[in-house]
């Protein structure tokens, strides 16, 4: 990208030398008239329009339809064709110089995108028997041992069979300090080997990687485009055709009823070419979406394309996951209380629950095991999960239920299980044959920061939702703390979908935040769903939005960054199309030369692609 733009300077440079060295022998030694002064500006002509031209032409035969590079081609050869050399050559060298820099906003717009398709490299180390054999990336295959030497990037994700290291994976995980690796702890392909050799067994192969599905996420970003830009395009393929229409109106109409002789009418005709081309509004929007993509990814935010951006502006609520989105995701267990007249032997139960929940991903589930590990054995019992409610399984001819479950019990039991609710803990209880042995009161620190997120949403006219499976009395008192409009307690997957349909139709577009994995069905139907945490398989494949480093801070700042671009865009448009305007008024009056209208013109173009470029700044 960096050689392109260089190329194409190069090309507008010496056009521009040659028209300077043609005015010299113009105005200096005054033979202007000279066949060979001709031929410079005939080169700088070719020159400076070689790769507009060529691109004007492939997307024309690739679109089927014209577009502003062969508009502005076609009124540049008309200028020389009448022997207005100079003015052709100048119009063309100005228009080069517009094209460099829209492809330089746009090369300094996707740096930042750029840079997360280099993460992965392209070959890796076989280490087998001993012996070290270089191959391509796409041979590995699961199982296969592999060589990262210290400084070298992780080729696969897998797990370290050898060695001892610290690896640098902040592009995946989002951790900026590097972390401590050992045998048996998992790495990720693209990860930095900073300081140790290490082996690590393949578990997924090259295009199984999360680091290939960050770079699919990106390549998606680069090819969305907004539906902004869409009518743009489309405005544009008609758009040309009305240009061309109302030139030959004035090379024709005027000479025709007597207002103008023909060589002023083709002469006006030719600065309607080119001041009537829509070259400053068809850049109003790409460069403004490649610069809030890029931004986002600076700030470890990762946005699946720019109509995602475009969307973001139209959210009127936000619903989030309360686990690991309003909370830390680090839940601890508070208390672990049984019925002292319950008929089971504390470390059965505690084995029991400790099996059960093994099996579990549910962050309340591996806060049980944390604290029981130490404490109790594992039994091998078979376990069946009941979606959105818990594990469950028979022992003893017994069912053995652990999570959101309900049951009888003491009443002393219920009366101190309702008042940990009510302090904003979550209840996992323990049910043997629907009778309640006990329960474990867990809480999960709230995100710093979360209170001042919800006022700044509300701030911004954004209705706040929180969902959760806790019960309704602990789900209050969080919301409570929060300030936030609304609850709902006693969440089941399912549940949280229809919420969320519930609250579109009342309200508008929603956005939905959540971990990107038990979330996934309400990440989907959201219109912008944003997963919390690390970069993993499902939270790039649920979601439109990944905040890779777990900030959930960044939400306030892409409200801001979708209506900056709305801004910056809205802004471009009135611009270009004012300025075209003006121009073609002044045309109409004989009050401006194809110099000045070119200069106008393309000046309007490079003073849209600069506001563009602000949408970079933080």
């Amino acid at each position: 990208m960096g050689r392109t733009v260089w190329i194409e300077g190069a090309f507008a440079a010496v056009s521009a030398l040659l028209i300077a060295l043609a005015t010299i022998m113009t105005y200096v030694f005054s033979i202007g008239d000279a066949s060979f002064v001709v031929v410079f500006y005939g080169a700088a002509f070719l020159i400076g329009g070689f790769h507009k031209a060529r691109e004007g032409i492939a997307d024309t035969m690739k679109a089927r339809t014209l577009n502003v590079e062969i508009l502005m081609m076609l009124a540049a050869f008309a200028a020389f064709a009448v022997g207005n050399y100079s003015e052709a050559a100048v119009l063309i060298m100005i228009f080069a110089i517009s094209g460099v820099m829209e492809t330089f906003a746009n090369a300094r717009s996707e740096k930042e995108l750029t840079n997360l398709l280099d993460l992965a490299p392209s070959k890796a180390i076989l280490y087998e028997d001993g012996k070290e054999t270089e191959i391509a990336l796409q041979a590995v295959e699961v199982g296969m041992l592999v060589l990262v030497k210290a400084g070298q990037k992780v080729p696969v994700d897998g797990v370290i069979e050898h060695g001892t290291t610290h690896i640098d994976q902040a592009a995946i995980t989002g951790e900026f300090v590097p972390a401590h690796k050992t045998i048996g702890d998992k790495v990720y392909a693209g990860a930095l080997n900073f300081d140790g050799a290490i082996v690590v067994r393949a578990s997924k192969t090259a295009d199984e990687s999360v680091v290939q599905k960050i770079i699919a996420f990106v390549e998606q970003a680069r090819q969305d485009r907004p539906q902004s830009h869409s009518a743009i395009k489309r405005f544009e393929r008609v758009y040309v055709y009305v240009v061309i229409a109302l030139a030959l109106l004035f090379m024709t109409v005027p000479p025709l009823l007597g207002w103008l002789d023909a060589e002023t009418a083709f002469y006006r005709g030719i600065i309607v070419l080119v001041v009537g081309s829509p070259c400053a509004l068809v850049a109003s929007v790409a460069p403004a979406m490649l610069g809030g993509l890029s931004n986002a990814s600076k700030s470890r935010i990762l946005i699946k394309g720019g109509s995602h951006l475009e969307t973001i502006r139209t959210i009127r609520t936000v619903i989030f996951d309360k686990t690991g989105t309003v909370t830390t995701g680090k839940p601890k267990v508070d208390a672990l209380v049984l019925d002292p007249n319950q008929p089971y032997p504390q470390a059965m139960v505690y084995a029991i629950v400790l099996s059960l929940e093994k099996s579990s991903n549910h962050p309340l589930a591996h806060a049980l095991v944390s604290y029981l590990e130490k404490q109790a054995f594992h039994m091998e019992i078979e376990t069946r999960e009941v979606s959105g409610v818990g594990m469950e399984a028979e022992v003893d001819k017994k069912l053995w239920r652990v999570g959101r479950f309900q049951g009888t019990g003491d009443a002393v039991l219920l009366e101190q299980m309702q008042q940990a609710r009510q302090s904003g803990a979550s209840i996992v209880s323990i049910v043997c044959d629907d009778h309640l042995l006990g329960y474990a009161a867990i809480t999960d620190t709230l995100r710093e920061g979360i209170t001042d997120i919800a006022a700044e949403l509300r701030s911004l006219g954004i209705r706040t939702v929180m969902v959760t499976g806790d019960h309704e009395a602990s789900a209050a008192a969080v919301a409570k703390q929060l300030g936030i409009d609304a609850f709902v307690g006693e969440c089941l997957p399912h549940d949280k979908t229809e919420i969320l349909m519930a609250e579109r139709r009342a309200h508008g577009p929603v956005m939905m935040i959540g971990d990107g994995i038990n979330d996934a069905p309400a990440l989907a139907q959201a219109d912008i769903g944003i997963a919390m945490g690390s970069a993993t398989d499902v939270s790039l494949e649920t979601s439109d939005i990944v905040f890779i480093d777990d900030d959930l801070s960044h939400l306030e700042y892409v409200f801001v960054l979708a209506r900056r671009m709305h801004t910056i865009i809205r802004q471009n448009i009135a611009l270009s199309v004012g300025v075209i305007a003006v121009l073609m008024m002044a045309n109409v009056f004989g009050l401006i030369r194809l110099p000045t209208g070119v200069l106008a013109h393309e000046l309007s173009t490079i003073a849209v692609i600069l506001n563009s470029l602000r949408m970079l700044i933080r």
